[in-house]
């Protein structure tokens, strides 16, 4: 596999990321969408290390350059020394019910190691709960219907008076279902496991991985001590709609249409479908000037199956609803 972190050849290149080198971005959690900032990142010359779970996810980690320490929220991690030098911090650690596996284990370390300026903590848009279709952006109140959101809303508000008690600029980003290569409609298609649910008017936010390390991006270069952000696209859509479309540029007819009465869903599931709202991306736009990449579920799927940009895509916005969401 290709190093993660292969640098710039000759002296000029070298020269101009030297200033990066002391950067260091520490991933509790080497995952999908962590993954997908430090690669933008490495190819700048930052070090990149983190945590995974298992030895052979390190071995895999390892031969992509990443620095990688096992962490499973049970016991510190291992090396424990491994914080040392981060001055940047993403966490996508869930918690559990217990707390945040992190702070639990490690908010000393991190406050001793003096160099860290910046922490981005991943949460989701379950916050918000259900809200029956509604509007939500990041002044509406959290609503968590399940014990599983509930829980993200009580680590968020633990990341951020951790960073005010050491001033350090903690931000929150709560994304939305996150799709990209290998993990979207249609890898699902591809493999049998698709199937479109009918349950008209309900509707789900969706944010391509590669607009989360855009967003993530963003914030390190202007950071927010205190900063809530969703991550999202331009248009919410019902989960069918996606299917249909997803089959529609591989060329095949789409599955039939279930009843959500009659699908046979799973606990988790069932409470996925239980919140129905619909997402504002307006302030990464405001405050972070970010211009995504893939403002709607189209775009990206196109992107994924390698197909150019629709003229009909590019020019999706955001719907302007004519108030703010009833509180």
């Amino acid at each position: 596999m290709e190093p993660l972190l292969a640098g710039a050849g000759g002296a000029s290149a070298a020269a101009g990321n030297a200033a990066m080198r002391h950067r260091k971005l520490f991933c509790f959690g080497l995952g999908y969408s962590a993954m997908a900032l430090s690669r933008r990142l490495g190819a700048r010359e930052w070090r990149i290390s983190g945590t995974c779970r298992s030895s052979r996810r390190r071995a895999a980690l390892d031969a992509l350059g990443v620095e990688a320490a096992l962490f499973d929220g049970e016991a510190p991690m291992d090396p424990p020394e491994a914080l040392a030098g981060t001055t940047h911090l993403l966490s996508s650690v869930p918690p559990d019910a217990e707390g945040d596996p992190v702070l639990r284990r490690h908010a000393a370390d991190l406050g001793r190691t003096r160099t860290v300026e910046w922490v981005g903590y991943l949460s989701t848009t379950g916050v918000y709960g259900d809200r029956d279709g509604g509007w939500v952006d990041e002044s509406s109140d959290t609503r968590p219907s399940s014990e599983r959101s509930a829980r993200r809303v009580t680590a968020e508000r633990a990341w951020l008076e951790w960073g005010a008690e050491h001033g350090i600029a903690v931000q929150v980003f709560r994304l939305a279902g996150i799709y990209g290569p290998g993990r979207s409609a249609l890898d699902r298609i591809r493999n049998g496991a698709a199937r479109r649910i009918d349950k008209p008017g309900h509707f789900f936010s969706r944010i391509h991985v590669e607009d989360i390390a855009t967003v993530l991006e963003a914030s390190i270069a202007k950071p927010e001590a205190g900063g809530i952000y969703n991550v999202c696209d331009d248009e919410p859509a019902e989960p069918a709609e996606v299917v249909a479309y997803a089959c529609e540029l591989l060329g095949v007819e789409p599955p039939p249409l279930i009843p959500f009465s009659d699908a046979e869903l799973s606990v988790r599931a069932r409470t996925f479908w239980a919140d129905n709202r619909r997402v504002r991306n307006g302030r990464v736009k405001e405050k972070l000037d970010v211009e995504l990449a893939f403002p709607d579920y189209r775009a990206g799927l196109r992107a994924i199956a390698g197909l150019p940009a629709s003229s009909s895509t590019a020019s999706v916005r955001q719907p302007i609803s004519p108030s703010r969401e009833s509180r």
